[in-house]
């Protein structure tokens, strides 16, 4: 059943000085219908390193699976976490092989190493590095908030409000993205925190934005 699901979805990642911020918002749908509304598409893939799914959802979790087993087989084999590249560079690999019957994916890696970053991956396994980058039905709509709003200097707290107020923007015009939104903030320091939703809906109603 989950490989005839569709995230419309909404995605995005950011890099600042010292951190990466990705964010998601839950809604899943199947073509017009709303199938479900806590929906997961952000996951912790490696100790500093996150992944964001957009596209059909069987395809989507199963190469979420593939990659926690391969970065967790990577850092107990070297004892180091993989590159950031060299995990955008993995998946791209993986999806490139199968190009011609391909995952049906929009896919986000971002964390942080020596620097942070963000990669978008489509489903042929292009691979494209930005300061940022969005997903999904709804990134039309964010990358207009992104490209207004964002600048390298912010601190993490204002990349969080940004993040949610490109994906609020999103929920208001694409009808395929909806419901609560999820943040993880990456860094050197803590690795990878998913934010608490009492934490984000605290935020949502502080920016004036519609829960």
């Amino acid at each position: 059943m989950n490989q005839t699901l569709e995230t419309g979805t909404t995605t995005v990642g950011i890099t600042l000085k010292d951190a990466v911020i990705m964010a998601t918002e839950r809604r899943v749908t199947m073509e017009n219908f709303i199938m479900h509304k806590n929906g997961k598409k952000l996951f912790q893939i490696d100790t500093y390193t996150g992944m964001t799914i957009a596209g059909l959802v069987g395809d989507a979790q199963v190469l979420v699976r593939y990659m926690k087993a391969e970065l967790e087989l990577y850092r107990l084999q070297r004892r180091v976490n993989m590159p950031i590249e060299a995990v955008a560079t993995l998946l791209s690999n993986m999806l490139n092989q199968v190009k011609y019957m391909p995952y049906m994916v929009q896919l986000l890696v971002g964390g942080i190493d020596t620097a942070p970053h963000v990669f978008s991956i489509d489903a042929a396994g292009g691979s494209v590095e930005d300061v940022y980058a969005s997903t999904g039905s709804g990134s039309p709509f964010v990358y207009g908030v992104l490209e207004s709003q964002y600048n390298e200097k912010l601190t993490v707290d204002e990349g969080v409000d940004l993040v949610i107020k490109a994906i609020s923007a999103a929920k208001q015009r694409d009808s395929a993205s909806g419901g609560m939104i999820d943040v993880a903030v990456i860094t050197k320091k803590d690795g990878y925190v998913q934010l608490p939703t009492d934490q984000i809906e605290s935020r949502i109603r502080k920016l004036g934005l519609i829960l």
